[in-house]
């Protein structure tokens, strides 16, 4: 997507009393750790100073849902980058964008960016919620060639809340307004960021969230922030029902929060997402009793739908980073060359076909409702008889099922002759070492160290069978890569790299024997009776 920009950038609060210095000497100190941000002998210099005055309005549903999950939308003119933002919560210092021109509608949300925040907004209409007028000092350092290195803007702030009316306008409320400054790296380093970013925290400034304007705007309004509350800690003696039910609705968050991540190839959003609609498929697996039937059942088989669109992107990125690690590796023993480039190219092509066919369905109306009855799972939650019974009765008897599975499999598998038989009957066992393991992560918070060794050792079990799982799939890939590449010094590459696939498979078969045997000590299981 060509309108998504990852800015490295870092924002502050500061009051009127505060001087900003001049941008060289915030970056001529080594940030700590660190050795100087700028290099001595390549001068660097501050450019002109510009005043810009910029006027944005911001878009959110009646309920401010977007601004609860820290995801901010706007319409603002003036300045550099006019147009349509969406902003999107990531990790520190950094904040993916998505810019979209003006075009002549000033309060209909573009269709694309309608589309990327569905999961937040639930198709509820986005109207205006705020606006707001920056009288803004861009300040700019560039090297010796004249490349900007770092932007640091001084931004005055005034917004006011928009609030409907009856007519087809809106009514503002009272003004509020405060100071910011906004540091964004462009061509330099990342030690140019930390350098200003220690100096600025040395001279009493803090670092503020990107939707901390909108919080601002709203007035402290607590859908946009809202107060900490910590919820009653459950026990063995709380309703076996209510303990799975904050489980599920911790996956139904996740699954939600990476919905945009997804769409704008964030890394590990795809592995994120799908890791969530597994959990939330087990739990309505293994915890079946707690749910009506009616209910969970069609719930399982969608979540395992999107599980496996997932997958699809997911199993072609591993595959994608897994030859690449390969073929980096042959290196030191002949050199791939144009065989390793034919090799990345047609896996990268792979990946982003599969993703591509992920973001359609993220558009899908079956998608959309199967977030709309996740909602009413989580808000209205069908459960049975059995889920008011207490949870240190209930719970442990439905996990210990799980692991009579994994072992059911394990003993299978061990009684046949390797062939594809054994490895279909392994590749079962890992999913059900899976689901063990989120059983017991699943129920940790109520039965402590002991669901949480189980789901250790499940784990254990699960990463050695998936890496004897992975193997098997990168070699049946490597062989189709093989038989259909154009470039014979590919099929050689392929060829070499199953053989060392064939080398990865035995030792994974040692990891799993050992830690299927550490998975059945008596003492992790004590806690399932």
């Amino acid at each position: 997507m060509d309108a998504v920009h990852v800015a490295a950038v870092k924002k502050y609060a500061a009051d009127e009393s505060f001087e900003l210095p001049r941008l060289a000497d915030l970056v001529a100190a080594p940030a700590e750790g660190r050795d100087t941000a700028i290099d001595p002998a390549a001068p660097v210099a501050e450019g002109e100073a510009v005043n810009q005055r910029l006027e944005a309005t911001w878009f959110d549903t009646a309920d401010l849902r977007l601004g609860t999950a820290g995801v901010t939308l706007r319409r603002r003119t003036g300045g550099d980058d006019a147009g349509w933002l969406l902003e999107v919560p990531a990790g520190t210092g950094t904040r993916p964008e998505v810019r979209l021109p003006l075009g002549r509608a000033t309060r209909t949300v573009p269709e694309a960016l309608r589309n990327m925040v569905w999961a937040h907004s639930r198709s509820a209409p986005l109207r205006p919620v705020a606006a707001s007028v920056t009288d803004r000092t861009v300040r700019r350092l560039v090297d010796a060639t004249g490349q900007v290195l770092m932007r640091v803007a001084d931004d005055r702030v005034e917004a006011r809340r928009l609030r409907p009316t009856e007519g087809s306008g809106d009514a503002a409320g009272a003004v509020t307004s405060w100071r910011e400054i906004d540091v964004e790296l462009v061509g330099g380093r990342t030690e140019l960021l930390d350098a200003v970013d220690a100096d600025l925290r040395a001279r009493g400034l803090r670092e503020t969230a990107p939707s901390s304007a909108l919080a601002q705007v709203l007035d402290g309004d607590e859908r946009v922030r809202p107060p900490e509350r910590k919820p009653a800690k459950p026990t063995s003696r709380s309703a076996a029902g209510d303990v799975v039910l904050t489980h599920v609705r911790e996956q139904v968050e996740q699954m939600r929060s990476q919905d945009l991540p997804v769409r704008l190839d964030a890394p590990d959003a795809v592995h994120k997402m799908r890791v969530a609609t597994r959990r939330l498929r087990s739990a309505l697996t293994t915890f079946k009793p707690l749910f009506a039937a009616e209910v969970a059942r069609p719930l399982r088989g969608e979540l395992k739908w999107l599980a496996g669109e997932l997958g699809a992107a997911r199993d072609a990125e591993v595959m994608r980073d897994r030859v690449s690690r390969a073929v980096e590796a042959e290196d030191t023993v002949v050199e791939p060359g144009p065989a390793g480039e034919v090799a990345g190219a047609e896996l990268g092509a792979a990946y982003r076909g599969a993703h591509d066919r992920v973001l359609a369905e993220l558009d899908g109306d079956r998608y959309h409702r199967l977030l709309t009855s996740l909602d009413e799972l989580v808000t209205s939650p069908p459960f049975t008889d059995r889920a008011r019974a207490r949870a240190g009765k209930v719970l442990p008897r439905l996990v210990a099922r799980s692991h009579a599975r994994v072992r059911r499999l394990v003993e299978d598998a061990a009684a046949r002759p390797a062939g594809a038989e054994r490895e279909e009957l392994l590749h079962d066992a890992r999913k059900a070492a899976k689901a063990a393991r989120y059983a017991g992560e699943s129920v940790s918070r109520v039965f402590g160290a002991d669901a949480t060794a189980f789901a250790q050792a499940m784990e254990a079990v699960q990463e050695a069978l998936g890496e004897h799982q992975d193997s098997v799939l990168t070699r049946e890939r490597l062989r189709d890569l093989a038989l259909t590449t154009t470039s014979t010094r590919a099929a050689f590459l392929y060829g070499r790299l199953h053989a060392l696939e064939e080398t990865r498979a035995e030792q994974s078969e040692k990891h799993f024997d050992d830690a299927w045997k550490a998975a059945g000590r008596k003492s992790l299981h004590r806690w399932l009776r």
